[in-house]
C-alpha cells in the first residue's frame, strides 16, 4: 500500500525531505546560506496545479525539473549563473502520494545536478490543489542584466527557436494544431522535450559574457522569452522606455517548422520557451551571433513611445487571447 501524505503526517514528511538536503539544513524555520561577501539575486515563482502543472500531460519528476529550471532561467535572464540555493514550499493535499513528493523532489534533484545549486529548507501545508513555490537564490556577476537598460541604437538578439514549448503542450493535451501540415517525428520529439523539460539558456550567457568586445561596457538588456517573444520584447521596450523594430524575415524558426503563416502565431506568443532576449550595442550583438550558432539579431531599437513594429512599419499587436494569464 503506497501511504498518502495524511499518512506521513508533517513530521515524518519532513524527515523524508532531509535526505535531499545538507544535514541539520532543515532543522530550524530559517535558511542559513553560507557565502562570500558578494549580492546575490532571489527569484520566486508559484506553480499551481491545472494552471501551471498537470499530473494528465506531465510526471512528478518532469515538474520537479520544470519547478527548478524555470526559476534558473529568471536568474540567468539577470545575469547570474552561479546558482545557490533553492527554498521550497509545498500545498499539498491531504490523498497525495508520498511517491509522488518523492518524485517531485527527485526531478527537482536532477535539475540541480545539471545547474547547480542546492534545497535548503522550505514549509508545507495543506490545500485543495497542489501547490509549489520556489525561492531561487543566485550569485550577481559583472553583467547585470535588466529590461530597462536598452538603449536607442541596440540590436536585439534571441538566442534561440521559439513555439516548441506551445506545440509541446497542444500535442499532450491533443489540443486542435493551427493547421493539417505535417509534422516530423523528430519536430514532436523536440517539443514535447521543450515543454516537459525546459533547459535554461545557460550557454547562452556563458557565450555572451566571453564575447563581449573590449571597448563595450557591461550595459545590456535582456529577460527570457517565458511569457512569449513578442510580450518579452515588450517588457523590454516598457521598462527601458523605447520602440523595438522587428525584421519578420529574421524571427527564427525551427527547421521542420510547419511554413503555413497560421503557426507563427505560436512562434511570436507561444511562451514557456526560456531563451533569452536581449538589447545590446551593435558590436556586442554581432559578436554573440558570431560565437553562439543559435543566437540571431532580429531588430533593433529606438527612441519612441514603448512599441513594437515590423520593418514595413506595421505595429504588432500582442494577442490578448494567446498570453498567459495567472488569474
Amino acid at each position: 500500500m503506497r501511504p498518502t501524505i495524511r499518512d506521513l503526517g508533517e513530521i515524518e514528511l519532513l524527515n523524508r525531505l532531509k535526505k535531499f538536503m545538507r544535514y541539520g539544513q532543515i532543522d530550524d524555520d530559517i535558511a542559513e546560506i553560507n557565502s562570500s561577501n558578494k549580492s546575490l539575486l532571489i527569484n520566486t515563482d508559484l506553480l499551481v496545479e491545472k494552471i501551471h502543472f498537470s499530473d494528465e500531460i506531465s510526471n512528478a519528476k518532469d515538474i520537479g525539473w520544470k519547478c527548478i529550471t524555470t526559476n534558473i532561467s529568471d536568474l540567468i535572464c539577470s545575469g547570474s549563473e552561479n546558482i545557490i540555493s533553492f527554498n521550497v514550499g509545498l500545498v499539498l493535499p491531504p490523498n497525495t502520494h508520498w511517491e509522488w513528493v518523492e518524485n517531485l523532489y527527485e526531478g527537482m534533484m536532477e535539475a540541480m545536478e545539471e545547474f547547480g545549486g542546492e534545497i535548503i529548507g522550505g514549509d508545507c501545508s495543506c490545500g485543495k490543489e497542489k501547490m509549489i513555490s520556489i525561492t531561487a537564490i543566485g550569485e550577481k556577476n559583472s553583467l547585470r542584466l535588466h529590461r530597462g537598460n536598452a538603449l536607442p541604437g541596440d540590436y536585439i538578439v534571441s538566442t534561440g527557436y521559439h513555439g516548441l514549448s506551445r506545440l509541446g503542450l497542444a500535442l499532450l493535451t491533443s489540443e486542435k494544431l493551427p493547421s493539417e501540415a505535417q509534422i516530423s517525428p523528430q519536430l514532436i520529439k523536440r517539443a514535447i522535450n521543450a515543454h516537459k523539460r525546459p533547459y535554461p539558456a545557460v550557454n547562452a550567457l556563458q557565450a555572451l559574457k566571453q564575447c563581449k568586445p573590449e571597448s563595450t561596457n557591461w550595459r545590456a538588456a535582456g529577460t527570457d522569452s517565458s511569457d512569449g517573444l513578442i510580450e518579452s520584447i515588450r517588457g523590454i521596450c516598457q521598462s527601458s522606455n523605447c520602440q523595438a523594430v522587428l525584421s519578420k524575415n529574421s524571427v527564427l524558426k525551427y527547421p521542420d517548422w510547419p511554413e503555413d503563416s497560421c503557426w507563427d502565431e505560436w512562434i511570436l506568443n507561444g511562451g514557456e520557451d526560456y531563451e533569452l532576449i536581449l538589447s545590446l550595442p551593435k558590436e556586442w550583438a554581432e559578436a554573440i551571433c558570431k560565437t553562439l550558432k543559435s543566437a540571431q539579431i532580429i531588430g533593433f531599437i529606438k527612441e519612441g513611445k514603448p512599441n513594437i513594429f515590423w520593418d514595413n512599419l506595421e505595429r504588432i499587436n500582442i494577442q490578448e487571447s494567446s498570453l498567459f494569464r495567472h488569474f
